[in-house]
């Protein structure tokens, strides 16, 4: 069912940022050579190619339910907190017209404000489907298109997308979601496990991941 914007629950919603976290302190792992992993944002240190060792363990789980002919591919893991607040600012500063409270709610449509910003935790996982030869389905718009390029087909439940990208992210929720992740509904791409939206999502008494540092 078609979700419009009015009705999604925003990440920087009071009732996803009051959520309390207790850090289980599990560490982050390396998705290369456990996965398919994409290298276009790669940086310098291999960050962005690293998880949760339990979400990706459960991305594993999800691969192997999908049908042959299918794969996942990661974009994007863990995000240092620096790049999350350089992404949320530059987004938000390109929202004219809106009080600083409008823009920053708006913002959280497609970037997480960096108080509780998952990527920076290794909780989540922007990720897409692909061939066994490496090519990319047909998802509706390109992964991390946000509101405004996309005419908000970046929604994962939007109207305005073709039939086969209707399936394929259709194709890519029964395999996410029985491996316990949940999906941000503003970006069909954004997958995540144990932290607050995660939560909120699941009615969990708390978030299981904070902000963790990256060291190689």
């Amino acid at each position: 069912m078609w979700q419009s914007p009015n009705d999604v629950v925003l990440i920087s919603d009071p009732r996803v940022t009051s959520i309390p976290v207790q850090e289980s302190g599990e560490p982050l792992a390396d998705v290369r050579g456990r996965l398919r992993v994409d290298p276009r944002l790669a940086d310098d240190e291999g960050a962005y190619a690293h998880l949760r060792a339990g979400v990706l363990q459960r991305l594993e789980h999800a691969e192997s339910l999908l049908p042959g002919g299918y794969h996942l591919l990661v974009v994007e893991g863990y995000r240092p907190v620096a790049t999350q607040r350089r992404i949320f600012d530059g987004y938000r500063a390109t929202l004219t017209g809106l009080t600083p409270a409008e823009s920053y709610v708006a913002a959280s449509r497609y970037v997480s404000p960096v108080e509780v910003a998952p990527h920076t935790a290794g909780a989540a996982v922007d990720l897409t489907l692909c061939a066994p030869d490496g090519t990319e389905y047909d998802m509706g718009t390109q992964l991390n298109d946000n509101p405004e390029q996309s005419s908000g087909a970046c929604y994962t439940a939007a109207p305005n997308i073709s039939d086969d990208a209707r399936a394929h992210r259709k194709l890519l929720a029964a395999a996410l979601e029985p491996a316990g992740l949940v999906n941000y509904p503003t970006e069909w791409w954004h997958w995540s496990y144990g932290d607050r939206y995660w939560a909120m999502s699941t009615q969990a008494a708390h978030a299981r991941y904070g902000p963790v540092e990256f060291t190689r």
